[in-house]
């Protein structure tokens, strides 16, 4: 168990009000994917290969795996549902992180190349992104739907990086990151989980962001509007749900790639990296409380 105490950092906020943050775990590997769970936070880290926890008081490790490369983490079913970048496989883990089944392949037998996020679908399965090679790879992305029971079914291909996702508050659109498109596009979802209608949402040139922005993560937040995480900077940009720009949050480090939100909405957790691009990926995770 890793026992950290909190210190304060700095945010600073462009057209928007926010407190100063408390910075929850300064020593995160890459932190990513978040999720609160019975007010409980929990986040990969990419460069650890763990699932940590923050209770509101200290940092744990909850579940690790050697390989994996953990960049998303959702409560799935009775247990958890990681995604393993690095050795490619969906770990559904246990409630109390002590044991881990793996799914390596999507139901026609394909391998996963690169599972990156995750959103629920609101009816016990999830959406989950395999993002294909990095960088000058083909275009080779997919998006799977996974059932309650694990099954992976392929219902997007043909994606330039799809990363991070989100679905709308009625369930009735997928917007999902192309990271290495630097754009967001939006799916229809129909009642039995596939997608249809693929059209682009917003450039990131459209939201006053340079040629080459590398969207990361993107979570629909509680009020609504959209808060797309960047790789390429720290930073975090605010949309609403035409895809105009609302606002921008940046924070003191290279990288914003992911956030979430506490269950009253009040808290904004930010996923921060300073150094993205080369092991250990020393990262940190802040807590900043949103002002009305």
């Amino acid at each position: 168990m890793r026992i950290i105490t909190a210190s304060i950092g700095i945010f600073v906020a462009v057209g928007a009000l926010a407190a100063e943050p408390e910075i929850i775990d300064p020593d995160a590997s890459f932190p990513e994917g978040p999720a609160v769970v019975d007010g409980t936070l929990y986040y990969a880290e990419y460069g650890a290969h763990r699932i940590s926890t923050w209770d509101g008081s200290t940092v744990s490790t909850f579940w690790e795996q050697e390989g994996c490369g953990p960049s998303a983490v959702q409560r799935f079913g009775d247990g958890f549902l990681v995604t393993c970048y690095d050795n490619g496989t969906l770990a559904l883990v246990s409630a109390d992180g002590s044991s881990a089944t793996a799914i390596s392949a999507d139901d026609q037998g394909n391998p996963l190349v690169g599972p990156n996020d995750i959103v629920l679908d609101g009816r016990g399965g999830a959406y989950v992104t395999t993002s294909g090679p990095w960088e000058s790879g083909p275009i080779v992305g997919k998006i799977l739907h996974v059932t309650a029971d694990g099954v992976a079914s392929v219902v997007a291909d043909d994606l330039h990086y799809p990363n991070g996702l989100a679905l709308s508050a009625e369930g009735s659109t997928l917007f999902v990151n192309e990271s290495e498109a630097s754009r967001v596009i939006r799916f229809t979802v129909a009642g039995d989980f596939s997608l249809s209608d693929r059209h682009l949402f917003v450039r990131l040139t459209y939201l006053d962001e340079p040629a080459g922005g590398y969207p990361d993560g993107i979570k629909l937040g509680p009020d609504g509007r959209l808060y797309i995480g960047l790789l390429s900077d720290g930073r975090i940009i605010v949309t609403n749900s035409a895809g105009e720009l609302v606002t921008k949050y940046n924070v003191p480090s290279t990288s914003a790639p992911n956030r979430t939100f506490s269950e009253d909405g009040k808290t904004m957790y930010v996923m921060a990296v300073d150094e993205p691009y080369e092991a250990p990926y020393p990262g940190k995770v802040f807590a900043i409380t949103l002002e009305e």
